[in-house]
């Protein structure tokens, strides 16, 4: 036992939880010693003696601090050496032991961390399989997303002679916008001149109907102006005839007034009577050059005056009485 008891200490001060089963052998193998009862306050006492606080084993998982004091009761300076160790080697037994559950537990509680940390390593295999998925999704989308930004940016730098031409139509368009506005407005003094040309339209077409009335009658007045010059020329002719036959006349009017000056003693001494026709086949006497122009020459005829000439007259319309 003597033995046993310094690889005891020894392996409870080096305190690695390897040694917990090789101590755990080593008190199986001591043989269990005789010893006399003891009474309940020397059991008591000796409980108290050399064992050491929970708070000092907590911080280190069962074991002490290092340079940690133990203190030791006064009256174990006097038991003899025997009786101390087995006192101790009890101590340690139980401190053993508690250590034993402890190491139990704490396997326990390393298997079921190390199944939790199983399923967490399986937990992240599989949550690094998603966020690979993840990420390759992410680098084909960034990819995509990377071209049809450089498409855009093709289709923009395309787009910008593009869009100087739009600014270029614009300004055409406001312009074709002003000239409509100002063609509208003419088109609109145009429809009213329309409208006023039509009203005059109408007018000049009753003026129209006015002038080729007046026309009309322009022309009719011409052709009767025409005939009665015609008319008048024939009229001056026929006075100029006239005018000359009564020249002849009156010379021959005035030969005959002179013979008959001269005759008249012949004529009242041979007997001729008053009233008779010198131009009648039953008169003595006839006229040097006839009744051609059917004069009066002192007869009782009821011949005119002044001859009438067939034609003169005729077919002679006077246009002014027809007008009327």
């Amino acid at each position: 036992m003597r033995s046993t008891l310094p690889q005891i200490r020894h392996a409870i001060l080096k305190g690695p939880r390897v040694e917990i089963a090789r101590v755990t052998l080593l008190l199986d193998q001591t043989p269990q010693c005789s010893n006399p009862p003891l009474s309940s306050s020397v059991q008591v006492e000796m409980a108290g003696r050399y064992h050491v606080p929970r708070e000092l084993m907590n911080n280190r998982r069962g074991y002490p601090l290092e340079g940690a004091f133990i203190p030791v009761h006064p009256s174990a300076r006097a038991a003899p050496p025997i009786a101390l160790l087995e006192e101790e080697l009890e101590i340690q037994h139980a401190e053993l032991r508690r250590l034993l559950g402890d190491n139990r537990r704490l396997v326990d509680d390393r298997i079921a961390l190390q199944r939790e940390l199983g399923g967490a390593k399986e937990e992240i295999h599989r949550m690094n399989l998603v966020i690979s998925d993840i990420r390759s999704g992410q680098e084909i989308q960034s990819r995509d997303l990377i071209d049809k930004g450089l498409k855009l940016e093709a289709d923009l730098r395309a787009i910008e002679p593009m869009r100087k031409e739009v600014t270029q139509l614009r300004v055409e368009a406001q312009k074709l916008n002003k000239l409509r506005q100002e063609l509208s407005a003419q088109i609109q003094t145009l429809n009213k001149d329309i409208t006023r040309l039509k009203a005059e339209n109408q007018q000049i077409l009753l003026l129209r109907a006015e002038i080729d009335g007046l026309n009309q009658e322009l022309m009719h007045s011409r052709t009767v102006i025409e005939f009665e010059k015609k008319e008048n020329i024939e009229l001056m002719e026929q006075r100029q005839a006239m005018e000359k036959n009564m020249v002849s006349m009156a010379r021959e009017v005035e030969k005959l007034c002179a013979e008959l000056a001269a005759g008249d003693g012949r004529m009242w001494n041979t007997g001729i009577q008053y009233g008779t026709n010198f131009n009648s086949a039953g008169g003595g006497l006839s006229a040097p050059y006839g009744n051609s122009y059917g004069f009066h020459l002192g007869g009782t005829s009821n011949d005119p005056t002044y001859g009438s000439r067939p034609g003169l007259r005729r077919g002679v319309d006077n246009p002014r009485l027809n007008r009327r």
